[in-house]
């Protein structure tokens, strides 16, 4: 493998838990939720799906379904679905949709896998080029900054930045081609199944992690290093990982 292409949120780095943002927000803004009434809020904050990186909707209502389907496609389509679903919930204050949409933007809000620097450093070391693929409507460049791995990393390719949405093969070419990579010799590592998997349209193969908390998966990243030794016809199915 000339090159690894990896996701961002749940392959390298997780966000904080709900509870964890909101209770964040508060502090910021000095407002203060009794205990049981800051678990009810965050609880509903997450079926609501509105942590950007975390949990998915249990239901998107009809009328934010276009919306939904499009944001990451742009900042501003980015921040207006995930205030809409926040605002689902009542919070002491309305300016605080806005400021914990803010807040998931700050490396405060990331964590990165425990085997994520030690796998991307070994990349380099190994001359195999590195690219970081995100359906995202910020730029997460800082959060890799402040962790020091930015060094790791040769070239981002951000959906809001380009129009262009996972698993829409365009968005790995343009991955391969910053990396000078042919997509055949490039391997794709991402926790989604159908977003990441788009990269098999392409001629790369595809291998996928769990998206769980930073606590349960220590080492999931570290068969990368084995995988990208490989060569592509050797390499698992998409799918079947």
């Amino acid at each position: 493998m000339a090159a690894v292409l990896f996701d961002f949120s749940g392959t390298l780095f997780r966000v904080e838990s709900t509870e964890s943002w909101l209770r964040a927000v508060l502090d910021d803004a000095e407002l203060h939720m009794g205990e049981e009434e800051l678990r009810s809020a965050a609880q509903a904050l997450e079926a609501a799906g509105a942590l950007p990186g975390g949990v998915h909707p249990t239901r998107i209502p009809e009328q934010l379904a276009d919306l939904w389907r499009d944001r990451d496609r742009s900042a501003e389509l980015h921040r207006a679905a995930f205030t809409a679903v926040s605002r689902q919930v009542a919070l002491p204050a309305e300016a605080l949709h806005d400021a914990l949409y803010d807040r998931h933007m700050t490396p405060a809000a990331w964590t990165p896998y425990p085997d994520t620097a030690e796998v991307l450093r070994a990349l380099r070391d190994r001359g195999v080029a590195v690219g970081v693929v995100s359906n995202i409507g910020w730029d997460l460049r800082p959060v890799f900054r402040a962790r020091g791995m930015d060094a790791y990393v040769d070239t981002y390719v951000l959906s809001y930045e380009h129009e262009i949405q996972k698993p829409d093969p365009r968005l790995f070419r343009l991955a391969c081609e910053a990396l000078g990579a042919a997509p055949g010799e490039t391997l794709m590592v991402g926790d989604d199944r159908r977003a990441d998997g788009g990269a098999a349209a392409l001629g790369c193969a595809v291998h996928f992690v769990d998206h769980l908390p930073v606590a349960e998966r220590p080492d999931a990243l570290r068969p990368v290093l084995d995988l990208a030794g490989r060569s592509a016809d050797r390499l698992t199915p998409p799918g079947k990982q």
